[in-house]
């Protein structure tokens, strides 16, 4: 394997009694890349975030990370490994602070378990680098805000900072932006370019704008199978997806500010 692609899928195949969700998808995921997972109604995308984290065991096919492979490994030990998911509802604990589930997502990935009758001091130890990371998502002010009382996009800025928490060395991000206003795309579209530094992300996403922003490379699904592929440039003029995703002829560009459901 390249040691410059970090995620790599060869043939994975997932079928449903005799229902091909997911034929013969060959991702590479760049290292230090953002890459965009995009399609139209059940194109099969979370289904292959889910075969990439395991929660879904392939039919067929392998998914390499960082140089192993994971196809047989448990969801808990993928998760260690560094490749690290959100969903597409915010899960936060929303009677715990901002600061709390930072503190909890670093006792986690330091070897340790959340009990209730553990020593104050104990997590305050983790202080420093939760408010660290409360700073980075634009937090840092909401530290002591229960997690329940923050908008919907600051939850999932709190999201995205319990998952840097978990040091991931590949972050996967299940449609991010989902059901917010312009103001919070806008907000958590920054955040993820800001998150991205130095980390690699694969995405799925249904807001083109968000995509054109931020990704390097795109990865097209339709019914399940792959489409196409390259920078928004090269997809966006393909005649195929503009007629999987909009249903137009090939004359018509697609502009950034159409949104593709998933």
């Amino acid at each position: 394997m390249n040691a410059d692609i970090i995620l790599q899928t060869h043939d994975l195949c997932k079928e449903f009694k005799g229902f091909a969700a997911v034929s013969n998808i060959n991702l590479q995921v760049a290292r230090g890349s953002i890459h965009a997972l995009i399609g139209p109604n059940g194109a099969g995308k979370t289904t292959v975030f889910n075969l990439l984290t395991k929660f879904l065991a392939p039919t067929s096919g392998r998914v390499i990370f960082d140089g192993k492979d994971i196809s047989a490994t448990a969801p808990a030990e993928v998760a260690m490994q560094g490749l690290i998911r959100s969903f597409q509802i915010s899960a936060v604990f929303p009677n715990m602070s901002a600061l709390d589930n930072i503190r909890v997502a670093l006792l986690r990935i330091n070897g340790g378990a959340h009990r209730f009758w553990r020593s104050k001091n104990e997590l305050t130890a983790y202080n420093d680098r939760a408010l660290l990371l409360l700073d980075e998502v634009g937090l840092a002010e909401f530290s002591h805000v229960l997690a329940g009382e923050l908008a919907y996009g600051r939850k999932r800025a709190l999201e995205i900072a319990t998952t840097l928490a978990l040091q991931p060395k590949l972050m996967l991000l299940d449609e991010p932006t989902q059901g917010m206003g312009i103001e919070d795309v806008e907000r958590v579209t920054a955040l993820i370019k800001r998150a991205a530094v130095g980390r690699t992300i694969l995405m799925v996403e249904h807001n083109l704008k968000v995509v054109s922003t931020l990704a390097d490379k795109i990865t097209v699904l339709a019914r399940g199978q792959h489409l196409s592929e390259g920078d928004y440039a090269t997809v966006s003029a393909d005649p195929k997806v503009m007629e999987a995703y909009l249903g137009v002829s090939p004359a018509t560009p697609i502009q950034p500010q159409d949104a593709l459901h998933a």
